[in-house]
């Protein structure tokens, strides 16, 4: 009786770890496991066209080829291009969309469900529809509005088409998640400042804004982490080209793995992939979210 006693007491102390043990495992195999393989297949020189060289321990030479490779670095800032034009321009039209959505007026509801058509669509589909609109012979956006050019063929244009296909594709996401943060605010501070005189932009920016900064940080934090992951959009839109001009990292690691052969070598692209997008959501937690949690205590 004891024994079945104190085993009780033990389940009821440890209840929430217990429920939680199936959600980690799960965590575990599709999450921890991938990334722990990741890492452990670069420290190893691995080449499918030679199966007999095997697979030797090599330990951090593949990151050494990487950090002498000029075409890993010219990913590496195509990447960061990619991810900060792309971020920043869906956050400040998803916080424009969010508002328009939040607004009182007739057909809201109708207006929230074709904003988000974009996001639903599968992205190797709005690829695939940005590259016939692009296209230079017979795509109506290159034909009536740039004038018969090839964005796609020219390694300025091609990024700022990939740019282009991510924010029309992800800004509804942006403003979804924003809308939600402005669901929140009490309609009675608005009513305050109102009575105390202050306009729309000054309620916008003393009322609004401060208090959406939750919502803010979240969206930055999806969209950030979502951007440096792009692989299918350059897949499908560019191949990388022209002249690397859309090679990111995501789609680098890619061919150095199933094109090339080199799995250690892209395994390696991957792993740096996962420690920048650790390092930049940590950065975010801490600055952005420090400064957040003061100011709720202020």
């Amino acid at each position: 009786m004891r024994a079945a006693a104190g085993f009780a007491r033990w389940v009821d102390r440890h209840a929430g770890l217990l429920l939680g043990l199936p959600a980690l495992g799960v965590l575990a195999l599709f999450a921890y496991y991938p990334v722990v393989g990741s890492v452990w297949l670069s420290l190893h020189r691995v080449v499918l066209s030679l199966p007999a060289m095997g697979e030797p321990f090599v330990g951090l030479a593949n990151y050494a080829e990487l950090v002498q490779n000029p075409v890993f670095w010219n990913s590496l800032g195509v990447t960061v291009v990619f991810v900060v034009v792309s971020t920043v321009l869906e956050l400040l039209l998803g916080l424009g969309l969010a508002l328009c959505l939040h607004a009182s007026y007739r057909s809201r509801g109708l207006v929230r469900a074709a904003a988000l058509v974009p996001w639903a669509i599968p992205t190797v589909v709005a690829s695939q529809m940005w590259r016939f609109l692009l296209n230079d012979r017979f795509g109506p956006v290159s034909y009536y509005l740039l004038g018969g050019a090839a964005p796609l063929a020219d390694p300025n244009g091609a990024l700022a088409s990939v740019i282009t296909a991510d924010v029309w594709k992800t800004t509804s996401f942006v403003g979804l998640v924003l809308l939600a943060g402005l669901q929140v605010i009490p309609d009675e501070l608005h009513e305050a400042a109102e009575v105390d005189g202050a306009g729309p932009l000054r309620r916008f920016f003393h009322v609004t804004l401060p208090l959406l900064r939750p919502a803010l940080l979240a969206a930055l934090l999806f969209r950030t982490i979502d951007a440096f992951r792009v692989f299918d959009l350059v897949f499908v839109m560019t191949q990388g080209g022209p002249a690397d001009a859309t090679n990111v990292l995501q789609y680098l690691g890619y061919k150095r793995m199933f094109a090339e052969g080199f799995l250690g070598s892209g395994a390696a692209i991957s792993s740096v992939v996962f420690v920048v997008t650790l390092v930049v959501s940590i950065a975010y937690i801490r600055v952005v979210g420090s400064r957040l949690w003061e100011g709720d205590r202020a």
